[in-house]
């Protein structure tokens, strides 16, 4: 229980959170799951990732399981309230104001997304895949959070690099129709293929709403095997998860 080992999330030291995201190092899920898988909906032993989960608070400190979303690669956000969080909820963002307590989001590719602000205690946390991002669940989960754009600071964590995320012209032209710059973040490969940079295309949105103090974590889901699961690389396979809380858990 002790090997977990986290990405941390890079946040001022001033605004008092805690953010990171899992690799798959240690858990108890086998095979195609191997290692600290956290999502229940991939076919996984549902007591695996019980146990998974167990551990993942248990080192981390979390006096409770985090909120866990029902991802659909949507772009809904999740307003947490104290005392009345449903179990889970069907969103692909969250944000929070409560103290303590936890937000998550499961990802194997797509981009996690981790938001603080420095004007308030507010945080927030969004999957974003190319549906999600296109879909607008960046600019939602600004909204959501009720405060000024320009004092939150945004994490972006590990996900598929844009030397491995290959998208058909439809994908491109989704974004370049909205925003011409960002054919910048696609490199052709010929007969209707692309390398896509997600990275990238989340940072222009983020600058486009207003945020400034943008951070990523550099680091490539499909590229590194012994870290992270990847969807396009492996096809059926377990989830990181990406939290973000403030204060002590």
């Amino acid at each position: 229980m002790n090997n977990l080992v986290f990405v941390p999330a890079s946040f001022p030291a001033s605004l008092g959170v805690q953010g990171m995201t899992t690799t798959r190092a240690d858990g108890v899920s086998e095979g195609r799951y191997a290692g600290l898988n956290l999502a229940t909906h991939v076919g996984d032993r549902p007591e695996s990732v019980i146990e998974n989960r167990h551990r993942l608070a248990a080192v981390s400190g979390l006096k409770t399981q985090p909120l866990w979303l029902e991802q659909h690669h949507g772009s809904n956000v999740f307003e947490l309230e104290p005392g009345v969080a449903k179990s889970t909820p069907r969103a692909d963002a969250a944000v929070c104001r409560v103290p303590g307590r936890a937000l998550a989001v499961l990802t194997a590719d797509c981009l996690p997304v981790l938001f603080a602000s420095t004007e308030e205690p507010v945080i927030g946390v969004a999957h974003a895949g190319w549906r999600g991002l296109a879909g607008g669940v960046l600019e939602n989960t600004v909204t959501a959070m009720k405060t000024n754009a320009a004092r939150i600071h945004a994490w972006l964590g590990p996900a598929i690099g844009p030397r491995h995320f290959e998208v058909g012209s439809e994908v491109r032209e989704v974004f370049v129709a909205g925003d011409r710059g960002a054919d910048t973040c696609f490199r052709s490969l010929g007969g209707g293929k692309w390398l896509a940079d997600l990275a990238g295309l989340a940072h222009r949105r983020l600058q486009a709403a207003g945020i400034e103090a943008i951070e990523h974590s550099g680091l490539c889901t499909f590229s590194d095997p012994r870290r992270f699961y990847s969807y396009r690389r492996d096809g059926e396979c377990g989830r990181m998860a990406s939290l973000l809380w403030m204060g002590p858990a």
